[in-house]
């Protein structure tokens, strides 16, 4: 829940921060942050921690895994085969150690050896998280500008322009990525020809694989702040607004949807991680190189160092993203804190 600061009047009418309350806000704003960034460290330890489980528990022996990744023949090895790949990696080393081994590494920005590509887990991810940054924070943009225009222009009114756009809203919201994205590639790359089969890297071949992603997050948002929209337009300000002989479109775009979006900014950290995840289905679809197409090849060939890595990647993406959230808050009304 978001608060107000303390304020008081200036004389030209507007509000800041009485003096006694400013020094206080401000050694309490400096402890808010400091806490959160205490719970993103906390965030990602345990999405490392939970990941170097994966890669001890996991069934089978992982110096036989490694092996016969690497060489691409999958058979039974021999304690000779076996014996260099545990003392190079430190397979029998005692479970702590092996721990705290990965922690330091972590710290130092090594997430370990790809099984099958033999690489530097962080050199493989560097290579293919760019196509899938550019893809989610794309869509995330054109949700929001769905959102945008949809909420000003149809939120609050009765009659069937309401209802037509929560109407979009509620289908938007209910469709399935990988079903969407299989229609949009049949009717537009497919029958139509106008954007290309396969997504590649080029302008044209990133359209239908954003769609896919934003269509159904706008619906998701648009539900959120159509509802605080609705509120917005019945607060004092809307009527002195009008009172000033403001437009309807005008008090609606500068004034009310301002107040309507905070909500729905709320879940954009959030937003962000199901994107991520989306990712894996839109690249897959669409054949489009990325994170979500080497987090595929390596769960299916069981490369876990590979998929631990994008694990952890993911958690910290997550993490900046909400930080950033937090910092909208403060960005779109700056009377608010966040707790």
């Amino acid at each position: 829940m978001t608060t107000l600061v303390d304020q008081t009047t200036t004389p030209d009418g507007g509000a800041t921060p009485s003096t006694p309350q400013r020094g206080r806000g401000t050694s309490a704003v400096w402890l808010r942050w400091l806490g959160k960034l205490g719970s993103a460290v906390f965030v990602l330890w345990a999405a490392a921690s939970v990941t170097f489980l994966l890669q001890v528990l996991a069934p089978g022996d992982r110096a036989t895994l490694l092996l016969n990744l690497s060489s691409g023949q999958s058979r039974e090895r021999t304690p000779d085969e076996i014996a260099p790949v545990n003392e190079q990696y430190g397979f029998i080393d005692p479970i702590w150690q092996q721990y705290l081994h990965y922690l330091q590494g972590l710290l130092h920005g090594d997430l370990g050896t790809s099984y099958q590509l033999q690489q530097p887990v962080t050199e493989v991810i560097a290579e293919q998280v760019g196509p899938t940054l550019v893809l989610t924070v794309s869509a995330l943009i054109v949700a929001w500008l769905l959102v945008l225009v949809t909420t000003t222009l149809t939120a609050g009114r009765r009659g069937p322009l309401g209802g037509l756009g929560a109407l979009l809203e509620t289908v938007s919201a209910g469709l399935p990525q990988y079903w969407l994205g299989s229609i949009l590639l049949v009717v537009f790359a497919i029958n139509l020809a106008w954007f290309p089969v396969e997504s590649g890297t080029g302008l044209r071949g990133l359209v239908l694989p954003v769609l896919t992603l934003a269509i159904p997050l706008a619906g998701f948002l648009g539900s959120i702040a159509r509802d605080e929209f609705a509120r917005a337009l019945d607060q004092p300000f809307v009527l002195t607004a009008r009172s000033r002989g403001l437009g309807d479109l005008s008090v609606r775009a500068r004034h009310v949807l301002r107040h309507s979006v905070i909500p729905a900014v709320t879940v954009s950290g959030w937003a962000m991680g199901a994107l991520l995840s989306g990712a894996v289905i839109a690249e897959t679809v669409f054949a489009r190189a990325g994170i979500g197409q080497t987090l595929v090849a390596a769960a299916s060939s069981r490369d876990v160092p590979l998929v631990s890595g994008i694990v952890v990647l993911v958690a910290a993406i997550y993490t900046v993203a909400n930080l950033l959230v937090d910092f909208l808050y403060t960005v779109i009304d700056p009377r608010i804190e966040v707790p």
